[in-house]
């Protein structure tokens, strides 16, 4: 996975400079070493560091691309071949799709750490007028760069961790209503959410009284009180006909009608915490 082609300096005759390959070679195995580390941590590997520590060493054979008469396509084939290679080299074949998953990820992490690090490089190291960009001498120190690599892609695992949290509370809704009125909504488990009505028992999920508005009568209304902080008083709430959560059917569910739209974003409906409950015991 071959980083220093982006960061070779030319002098002012457009010529290349003196390349040192042990110097290429050691940024090239230490960012090889980060990329395999970040996968195997996105994807919970648990791979010993050693192994990895081999294995980007397999992935510096990609500086052989230097010296290889191949045009811009067999380059391609030859980088995609070794992307494989290398994930073999330091997680091992267990399957196609184990091995997919890996080489997958080992491209997209490489991408958005060449793509940052070039960026970087072309803010710091380039002044342009209009759309013309001209070198103004100012470079990235190679230490610098090996230090910024694994903190850009901490934070790529520590957002990719944020969003798997919050993606794991997102649920697909279906209530279907008298008349067979069919609702399909986003709902999002709100653990704080634990209304019952408290003569039925039956727990209580929350949307926007707006989404059904004109589109059904509500007839035998129900009145569940509710408390929040700063707020307190009388929820009207229907009987489904039927409540699917994830294509699975729960029972014994109210929906509450709310008067204020939800915030969260792309949310329709709050669920509440009996849910989570109720999909684990099936």
């Amino acid at each position: 996975m071959t980083f220093f082609a982006g960061f070779i300096e030319y002098n002012s005759h457009g010529d290349i400079m003196t390349i040192y390959l042990d110097l290429v070679f050691l940024i090239n195995w230490v960012l090889d070493f980060v990329l395999l580390l970040t996968v195997n941590v996105a994807l919970k590997r648990y791979i010993n560091i050693k192994r990895l520590v081999l294995g980007a060493m397999v992935g510096s054979i990609s500086l052989l691309s230097l010296f290889l008469p191949i045009n811009g396509l067999g380059l391609v084939l030859f980088k995609l071949v070794l992307g494989v290679v290398l994930c073999i080299a330091s997680f091992g074949y267990k399957n196609f799709k184990y091995t997919l998953y890996n080489v997958i990820y080992l491209y997209m992490v490489s991408i958005i750490l060449g793509g940052f690090l070039y960026y970087l490089k072309t803010e710091l190291s380039y002044k342009h007028t209009g759309y013309i960009f001209y070198y103004e001498g100012l470079g990235i120190n190679y230490l610098v760069l090996l230090i910024i690599a694994p903190f850009s892609l901490y934070v790529f695992l520590k957002s990719i961790k944020v969003f798997r949290e919050i993606d794991n509370y997102y649920y697909q809704v279906r209530i279907v209503l008298d008349n067979n009125i069919d609702f399909k909504l986003t709902g999002f488990l709100d653990t704080g959410n634990k209304l019952r009505d408290p003569i039925s028992k039956r727990a209580v999920i929350i949307i926007n009284k707006k989404l059904i508005q004109g589109k059904i009568k509500i007839r035998s209304p129900m009145y569940v009180p509710y408390n929040t902080i700063g707020s307190h008083g009388l929820l009207t709430c229907i009987k489904p006909k039927e409540l699917f959560i994830n294509n699975q059917r729960l029972d014994n569910y109210l929906v509450g009608l709310s008067d204020n739209s939800l915030k969260l974003n792309g949310i329709d409906c709050l669920l509440n915490y009996q849910v989570w409950e109720d999909l684990n015991d099936k």
